[in-house]
């Protein structure tokens, strides 16, 4: 099981004193927001993909090869990576240089988006987001796993004798995991490909995410890739502590209610209620976010959401080690326990090199003539 922070990197004014940080000040976080992550035991930093304001992360890979530099053992992920409006080249050919900088510690989470504007500026239509993220990821897969390509689709122009560089460290591709909301075609496209399906479990009620992750199982096993309980799926989440629920209440409260993020919708209570949101203290966190598990199946991965709605970074740093030391053991003991044993296991690049091992180890038995013993001469 792999635990981890996942930022949508949005730029918010701190209600409490009224002050935007600058992009400097957000980007510099998020180095030490993964750092931290590291120093706590956590195993993954994801960050997320905007090309518009409020939002400051419009080239991931760079900031991931950044912190790559910094740390030693943190998976680098992404929280969604534009298939749609991003050049399958381009994903190709980022993606494995970030694998040989940080020596395998990467995968990414594929997304469509969902700001509209966005298309048109990358030359792209909204309405074709479906049809874009099924032919550019069929495109994608190819540039990893076939050294010469030759395509054509509708959306780019034709690639002939295409060699993507550098090469997938270790012949490996990055695993990856597609990102959805809403969209039940995306769940599809991850069961097909046998690759994993990550939810963002933020804003909507359990029972909106368990119709996509059953879908997923569902159709993982119909295409011959395991069992649906052993399919490879990652879940959202967010939290705030304090020792105490009503101190968590009174000092997250100006930031739920003032965040752009939220809505101004339902209260805070209504909304902790009703979606995976926490707020309140550690036993609180430890125990709604073991019910993830009861609704969702055993699962691979789980991210969390902290440094948003304005919240300044010498408190987010403050939720991550008060996560370190009172949540993170006990959850991952407890997880790991209600774990089924033939549960997948959560991907890494020495576990997708060792598959690959494996896979033509037996494919060179299966062709290999057997041999007669003496007994059968």
């Amino acid at each position: 099981m792999q635990f981890g922070v996942f930022s949508v990197s949005d730029i918010t004014r701190d209600p409490t004193t009224g002050r935007i940080p600058t992009e400097k000040e957000r980007i510099d976080a998020s180095v030490a927001i993964a750092k931290k992550v590291e120093e706590i035991g956590m195993d993954v930093y994801a960050i997320g993909e905007h090309h518009n304001r409020p939002f400051f992360s419009s080239s991931p890979t760079t900031t991931l090869a950044y912190i790559a530099a910094q740390t030693e053992r943190i998976i680098l992920s992404t929280a969604t990576t534009l298939i749609t409006t991003n050049d399958p080249v381009k994903i190709a050919e980022d993606f494995a240089m970030l694998q040989h900088l940080s020596g395998g510690r990467v995968d990414l989470v594929l997304g469509r988006g969902n700001t509209g504007p966005v298309y048109p500026w990358f030359g792209k239509n909204m309405q074709d987001s479906v049809n874009l993220t099924v032919e550019n990821y069929n495109l994608l897969r190819r540039l990893w796993d076939e050294d010469v390509v030759n395509w054509e689709g509708k959306f780019r122009t034709p690639l002939q004798n295409f060699t993507s560089t550098p090469r997938p460290l270790d012949d490996v591709a990055p695993f990856v995991w597609h990102g959805s909301i809403r969209t039940p075609q995306v769940a599809e496209i991850a069961a097909y490909y046998g690759d994993g399906f990550f939810a963002n479990n933020i804003f909507w009620p359990k029972e909106h995410y368990q119709q996509l992750i059953n879908l997923y199982r569902e159709r993982y096993e119909h295409y011959g890739h395991g069992k649906a309980h052993q399919a490879v799926v990652g879940l959202g989440g967010q939290f705030y502590m304090a020792k105490d629920s009503q101190q968590a209440v009174k000092e997250f409260r100006p930031y739920f209610d003032n965040a752009p993020v939220y809505g101004h919708g339902p209260s805070l209570e209504d909304f902790t209620a009703q979606t995976p949101l926490t707020v309140g203290s550690p036993q609180q966190v430890l125990e709604k976010t073991l019910t993830f598990q009861e609704y969702f199946g055993s699962y691979q991965r789980q991210l969390f959401l902290v440094d948003h709605a304005g919240l300044p970074l010498k408190t987010v740093l403050n939720q991550l080690d008060m996560f370190g030391e009172f949540v993170l053991p006990e959850l991952r003991k407890e997880m790991e326990s209600r774990e089924p044993a033939d549960l997948a296991p959560a991907p890494t690049h020495e576990g997708l090199v060792a598959a690959r091992r494996a896979k033509l180890e037996a494919d060179v038995a299966d062709t290999e003539e057997p041999v007669a013993s003496d007994r059968d001469q």
